[in-house]
């Protein structure tokens, strides 16, 4: 792939660093491809050479880059990216075309993870975390019937499981939520794009809400179970 295919660049290290591993996330470049020289991304983006430099490290340093003396600049494997780096967060923030690849591999972390953070939230949850879980499920039942507010739907969602997250009163759960914040909308939003309905997404969101005020730890783990076998369904990746 060239550069030419790529936005325009805002200026500043960081914000060229920012496009381009976004797309990196996208699928632009693949595991294995050559990156662009230093010389040709300056040119291209009509920026000093340290600033494709300090880019680039910043790239190499979250792993989705590989700088060799005599071979030049590859893009990692993606079992080597660090997808839980803040930095990665933050690029990954608002990006709706990941990779497919990438798409499989944060869905089958969800899968293996999610139905746990459920059954520990219905072992844990407060007042206070149903109330947020309660808030975050009546705004999406309120936009599920509007195509127009599928952005706002979204946001309710990740606001939902955000607070099934929260709701487990761990520490590491509670952080790997935040950092997985944007992957998981990213995942919400490519999931939505094309279904038609949203109940059916809806009715089992529900059974989450109901199995965790019921502190019912088995239910929640089957609930959440259910809602992510939509998940794949709408992303594509079972029929």
């Amino acid at each position: 792939m060239t550069l030419d295919a790529l936005p325009s660049h805002p200026g500043g290290a960081e914000n060229l660093a920012r496009l381009l591993a976004r797309a990196l996330l996208a699928g632009h470049w693949q595991p294995g491809d050559l990156f662009p020289k230093e010389l040709d991304i300056g040119k291209h983006f009509v920026v000093s050479r340290n600033q494709v430099r300090n880019a680039l490290a910043s790239l190499t340093a979250t792993g989705l880059l590989e700088r060799t003396a005599g071979r030049g600049t590859l893009v990692r494997e993606m079992g080597e990216w660090h997808l839980l780096d803040p930095l990665m967060s933050e690029w990954m923030t608002g990006l709706v075309n990941l990779d497919p690849q990438l798409v499989r591999a944060i869905y089958a972390f969800r899968f293996s993870a999610e139905p746990t953070v459920a059954g520990l939230a219905a072992q844990a949850a407060s007042a206070e975390d149903i109330a947020r879980l309660e808030a975050a499920f009546e705004g999406m039942r309120r936009s599920a019937g509007n195509p127009d507010a599928r952005a706002q739907h979204a946001e309710y969602d990740v606001a939902f499981h955000d607070a099934t997250y929260r709701a487990t009163h761990n520490l590491v759960w509670r952080q790997m939520g935040h950092l997985l914040r944007p992957s998981i909308m990213a995942l919400v939003h490519r999931s939505q794009h094309d279904i038609k309905t949203l109940d059916d997404s809806l009715t089992r969101h529900r059974h989450v809400l109901e199995a965790i005020k019921a502190c019912d730890a088995h239910a929640a783990e089957t609930a959440a179970r259910e809602v992510l076998r939509r998940t794949a369904i709408d992303l594509g990746i079972v029929s």
